[in-house]
């Protein structure tokens, strides 16, 4: 069978296996999030945080709850990584210094997992399992619970109440994270994933010194490191690495959990607002641009030529023979789309128009299907402004789900939209006016503008995966990237809620012969133009100076 054919069968089995579970795992998050049922143990916790399930909260107090729990996160996670050498389970290693440990406690609450230090060299045990993953599963939940509001937002009238940002935070952890993640590290495991709390031995000479590895609950990590779109791998090496990613099998089971439940949202999105079809057209438009980008990563990769490329098969420089071109494209595509960061493969090495694609994936706004909750969020954004676009091409007041578009809501969209923009360009521009920041640069000329480009666009829309070849463990990137992901994830929240709030209190608007069918194919069309031309228009200049120079230049 031939690496092309073989990548193609990957792809038909995995969107047969996000196929079934599709609606199951929809229709549950609708009940989930629709239920006035409460767990014994959910009790437990809502009586020890002090939290009233039962209470309704209008925007702003949805908004306070999540960044007070998001505050106390990064505090949280700070202090425990800045107090690690006197922890036991720390390996020896040493505590974390200020700029590092700030930027990891960003990184991990925005659900970023941006890493700019060795894993397996930097972090102990109690830090990775206690502080690392916990975050994981808690950035994860505040997503869905934001995503869930927004979905209340459309779903209610004449009320600006969305719900409980406690118990959404709390139900989305028990009854759906947690449940998977349980049995996706199990599959990880037979797969032949690590997990155990090994300390550091010694496994034999490598290139005249002596190799050491390190254990830990890599698995059970792993798991939830890519069911939630988090991305942050226990190893440097990431998803690339034997101990979390064993084989192709382990590759299709985690780029399947990356798409799990950031699709499936379109249907519990559907159930909520009752029709199912509107479900269907935020995922249509979702599959298009998915499958479109896999598509065309795999034709560059596979297509490049030369006569180290022909001998190879295509592109393989950075790739594991263990998951070929199309396993790592995919993977890449995957990752990209959404807000996971996690590589099986150096995205430096890609082709010039390779890693023009991952940089792409991102500045989408990766929506498509984005990360667990802000995909869905972020493409019910773009909705609301393709709505806009058609009701000024056709002179009609704008109207999406029965909820009209009018000057305030369009005004939230846009400063939406304009957040992540403005942080990725001008932190950029700001490192290459510099002189220091340009030194932690490995290449030069348009790869080496594309290295800072990646690592902005990265933090700011809280994805976390690397180009590779930056060196951004320095006080300036800490810093900078570190303010990127937390206004990146929290500035878009404040208007995504206050959007909410605004279209929970409209009266809802009957349909006319007039109205726009937000559920068919003609609009999911058009919101698939919509996102790829907002998008061109604002990035095209910078991705000119980076990875379509190089590519043409190639």
């Amino acid at each position: 069978m031939s690496p092309q054919a073989a990548g193609l069968l990957q792809l038909t089995a995995l969107i047969a296996a996000l196929a079934l579970a599709y609606r199951p795992l929809g229709d549950h998050m609708a009940k989930v999030y629709s239920s006035e049922k409460h767990y014994v143990p959910e009790k437990w916790i809502y009586k020890v945080i002090g939290a009233n399930p039962a209470a309704e909260m209008r925007w702003p107090a949805y908004l306070r709850g999540v960044l007070a729990f998001s505050a106390v996160s990064v505090l949280f996670l700070y202090l425990l990584q800045r107090i690690q050498g006197s922890l036991p389970g720390s390996l020896g290693f040493s505590s974390i210094d200020p700029d590092q440990a700030f930027n990891t406690a960003a990184s991990f609450v925005a659900n970023t997992n941006w890493q700019s230090y060795s894993g397996e060299q930097t972090m102990g045990h109690v830090v990775q399992t206690g502080g690392l993953a916990v975050q994981n599963f808690l950035s994860a939940a505040v997503g869905m619970a934001v995503a869930v509001a927004l979905v209340r937002g459309f779903a209610r009238s004449r009320t600006g109440e969305l719900g409980n940002f406690w118990a959404d935070l709390v139900r989305g952890t028990v009854r759906i994270l947690l449940p998977i993640s349980v049995i996706g590290a199990l599959v990880l495991v037979a797969c032949g994933a690590i997990q155990n709390f090994s300390g550091i031995h010694q496994v034999g000479q490598f290139m005249g010194g002596t190799q050491e590895w390190n254990g830990g609950a890599v698995a059970s990590q792993e798991a939830i490191k890519e069911l939630g779109t988090n991305g942050g791998g226990y190893f440097n090496a990431n998803s690339a690495h034997p101990f979390e990613n064993p084989n192709p099998l382990s590759n299709l089971f985690e780029i399947f959990l990356i798409l799990l439940i950031p699709f499936a949202l379109t249907r519990t999105f559907g159930r909520m607002v009752g029709s199912l079809k509107q479900g269907y057209a935020i995922l249509g438009a979702m599959a298009v641009i998915w499958i479109g980008f896999v598509a065309l990563m795999m034709w560059t990769e596979f297509a490049h030529r030369g006569p180290a490329f022909e001998i190879a098969g295509g592109a393989m420089e950075g790739k594991e023979t263990r998951f070929g071109i199309a396993g790592s494209s995919i993977f890449a595509v995957s990752t990209t789309l959404t807000s996971t960061g996690a590589v099986n493969s150096f995205h430096s090495s890609y082709t010039g128009f390779g890693g023009g694609i991952t940089l792409l994936g991102m500045q989408l706004g990766e929506i498509a299907p984005g990360g667990v909750g802000s995909g869905l969020y972020g493409m019910l954004i773009m909705a609301v402004i393709a709505v806009f676009l058609a009701g000024l091409m056709v002179g009609r007041t704008p109207e999406y789900l029965g909820k009209k578009i009018g000057t305030r809501q369009i005004k939230l969209a846009a400063c939406y939209i304009l957040v992540t923009p403005v942080l990725v360009l001008g932190f950029t521009a700001v490192a290459m006016a510099l002189p220091t920041p340009a030194d932690s640069m490995t290449n030069s000329g348009a790869h080496g503008f594309s290295e800072i480009l990646y690592a902005y666009t990265s933090g700011a829309n809280n994805n976390g995966s690397a180009f590779a070849g930056l060196g951004a463990d320095t006080q300036w990137f800490n810093t900078t990237i570190g303010i990127a992901m937390l206004l990146g994830r929290f500035v878009p929240m404040v208007f995504v809620l206050a959007l909410a709030g605004s279209l929970a209190e409209q009266k809802p608007v009957p349909e006319t012969a007039g109205t726009l069918r937000t559920d068919k194919p003609l609009y999911a069309g058009l919101l698939v133009g919509t996102i790829l031309i907002i998008t061109g228009l604002t990035y095209f200049p910078a991705l000119a100076l980076g990875p379509l120079a190089e590519g043409l230049a190639s």
